[in-house]
Order: structure tokens, then sequence, then C-alpha cells
């Protein structure tokens, strides 16, 4: 894809001077038409492209973008706003590249005369299944505006959990790096410059310090070795994670770890509570909400079991009880379920769980950030105090002797 700029006359007789993004000249001069106007002059605008390029990195669309856009678009239709107009000022202003070239195709595909809900269905990396459902619903409800609104809110919520889950990861791991870096550097560049005066002595080395000196050897000379070994193990976990049955064990593993499985749990509810909540809110039907709820709780286990409780309300059964068979959600949730369920209200207990599970959510990855960080401290100190005492340890045997 490319940025065009190009000038043509609108049918009162304006002259706009533009830019548009498209593959070739040709699908230019195509949608130019599509829009009505009569082309001047068409012209590859390189400047703009570099920029463009350079500012978005073709980079991912996040849950945080989605609900700017929803956010704008359910503004501009409530306040009168037409679709297609809408479309139009929105992709325009859109700084994501990704977000910006698929805002532009369904305008086009709206100013052609197509749904919104068909036209965002054409981008299913952009535009999560959720939201193309959501939106098919404000269509034929008559209410989009509405609906748009609900999904900004839902994937602002989703975007604050990410943030928040990102968060939580980035401490342990610089400081896991710096670690690492610091024993790297004690091991290859102080611990030699000990061992010419080690070896001189004639003393016997402690096995501690030979394990270290066989260690500081092997990576000076081995180094490539050691990053391949570190490049393949990520390369083909990244690839068993990725295979269905990889992910399934991986997401099974997750609810069994001992200090991250209270907050997976969290996590997985408050996704699936909000979800759900959303859809009901929407006008969804029960059963097509439960097994899209499912698939945005990021875990395979646990959409495989909404699929089941999706089959069993199918049948029949309540939601509420067949949740309680479901080792995923606690006693608390299905409570709230139940309640709704019999009060008619069951959207707001929803939200009101997914509320609540939110913040306990939060309160749990502040209790695991404090209890990780001193975990982190010790397990450091332990192997620099390895070092410290392997390359004091000849010195003491060198005293001795003395």
């Amino acid at each position: 894809m490319a940025l065009y700029r190009y000038k043509a006359i609108q049918p009162d007789g304006q002259e706009i001077n533009e830019v548009m993004t498209a593959g070739t000249i040709e699908e230019v001069q195509e949608k130019i038409r599509d829009k009505g106007l009569y082309l001047i002059q068409v012209k590859e605008d390189v400047e703009k492209k570099s920029a463009g390029e350079s500012l978005s990195f073709g980079g991912k669309v996040t849950a945080k973008q989605i609900s700017v856009f929803c956010k704008q678009f359910g503004t501009l239709l409530k306040a009168g706003v037409p679709v297609a107009s809408g479309l139009d000022i929105l992709y325009r202003q859109t700084e994501n590249k990704k977000l910006r070239e698929a805002l532009e195709d369904v305008y086009t595909e709206v100013q052609k005369g197509s749904q919104v809900s068909t036209a965002v269905k054409n981008h299913p990396k952009i535009f999560p299944s959720l939201m193309v459902n959501m939106i098919e619903s404000g269509e034929t409800s008559g209410n989009l505006d509405n609906i748009m609104e609900r999904l900004a809110i839902h994937y602002e919520k989703e975007s604050k959990i990410n943030s928040r889950i990102k968060g939580a990861m980035i401490y342990p791991l610089v400081l896991s790096v710096l670690s690492i870096v610091v024993v790297i550097f004690l091991i290859t560049v102080i611990l030699p410059t000990f061992t010419g005066m080690f070896t001189g002595s004639g003393v016997e080395l402690p096995l501690p310090t030979r394990i270290l000196m066989g260690l500081s050897d092997a990576i000076k000379n081995y180094w490539y070795l050691f990053i391949g070994a570190i490049v393949l193990f990520a390369y083909l976990a990244s690839a068993y994670i990725s295979s269905p049955t990889g992910r399934y064990r991986f997401d099974e593993l997750k609810f069994k770890l001992p200090i991250v499985k209270g907050s997976i749990d969290k996590i997985v509810t408050a996704r699936f509570t909000r979800t759900l909540g959303s859809l009901l809110k929407s006008g969804i039907p029960l059963i097509e909400a439960l097994k899209l709820a499912g698939s945005v709780t990021g875990n395979v286990v646990t959409e495989e079991r909404i699929n089941y409780i999706a089959t069993e309300v199918e049948k029949g059964e309540t939601l509420g009880s067949s949740l309680k068979r479901t080792p995923t959600f606690g006693p608390m949730v299905v409570s709230m379920i139940q309640i709704g369920e019999e009060s008619g209200s069951l959207d707001q207990m929803l939200d009101k769980s997914a509320d609540f599970y939110e913040q306990e959510l939060e309160d749990a990855i502040d209790r695991l950030l404090k209890l990780m960080e001193p975990l982190l401290i010790v397990f450091m100190a332990v192997i620099i105090g390895f070092i410290v005492i392997a390359m004091a340890l000849p010195m003491f045997e060198m005293v001795n002797t003395v």
C-alpha cells in the first residue's frame, strides 16, 4: 500500500486536494469514481508515505485504539452524522496504518451500499468477532450509536486489563535481565582477572571456583553456542505453544501454577462476564453470546468449558447451574448469575461481577508484585553471593598456605 495525493472536483464544483491510501493509481481512480468525484490529477505522495511508515511501523491495532474508534464513531452517530460520513472522517484522522487502511476499505464498502457489519467482517485481524456481532445487532435494531458506545467501554476495560498485566510483567523481566547481565559481567570480566593468580599459586582450587572458571571459559569461547541454544529453545517453545496441543497444555498449566493461578482465574472471569454482559445488552441470543464470550477469554481451556456450558444451556439447563460445575468460575460469580437469571437482570449482574473481578485482579497483581520483588532479590543475591564466595575461597586458601 502507498499514499497518493490527488486533486478532484466535487459535484458542487468545489476542488479538493487530499491524500488516499491505495495499492495502485488505478485503485485510487476507482475509489474516486465511487465517491462521485471528477479526478483532475493523482500522483504518489513519496514524502508522506515515508513519514507514515516511520510513525506506524505497521503496528498492531490495540484494544485502546479500537475503543477510541468506537467512542468517536458512536459520538458522531449520536450527533446525527451519517454512517458513511462518520467513517470518512475517522479513517482520515486515524494514525495507525493498519486501522486506517481497514477503515478506508470499510468506508468504501459502505459507500457501495454494504452494511458496516459486513464491511468490518472482511478484516478479522483488525476487528474482533465480538465487535462484528455487536455492530450487526446494532444495525438490526437501529441502535448502532449505543452499541458503539458499549463497545468503547468494553474495549477500554480490556485495554486497562492488558496494560495492568503488561505492567506487572515489566518489573520482574527488567530485574531478571539485569541479574543475567551482572552475572555474565562478573564471570567474563571480573573473574578472569583473578584466574592467573589462582592458577599460579599452586593451591588446589575449591569446587565452586573450578565450576565458575569452567563456566567463564565456556561463555567466552563458545558464546555463540549459548546464544544459538537460547534462540533455538525460544523458537521451539513458541512453535509448540502456537500449536493446538501446545496452546491447550500451556493454558491448562496456567491454572495450576501456584503463584499466578489466582490472577489467571480473575482475568478469565472478568473478561467472560464483561463480554457476556455487553453481548446480552446488545440483544445477542444467550447461546451465541456464550460462544463469543468464550472466544475472547484468551484461554482455550476456558473456551472449551464455556462451549460445553452453551451446549447444556441449549438443552434447557440454566446458566448458573451449568457454571457451578465449571472449575474456572468461583461461587461468587455463579451466585450473581443465578440471581440475575431469577430476577431477569442477568446483564446487569454480569457487569457488576466484571467490576468486582477487575478490582480483585488489580489487588491480586499488586500482591503478586509485592511477593515477587523479595523473591527475585533473594534469588539474585544467592547467585551473586555464590560467585563472590567462589572467588574469595581461593584467596583464603592462599592466605592459609602462606
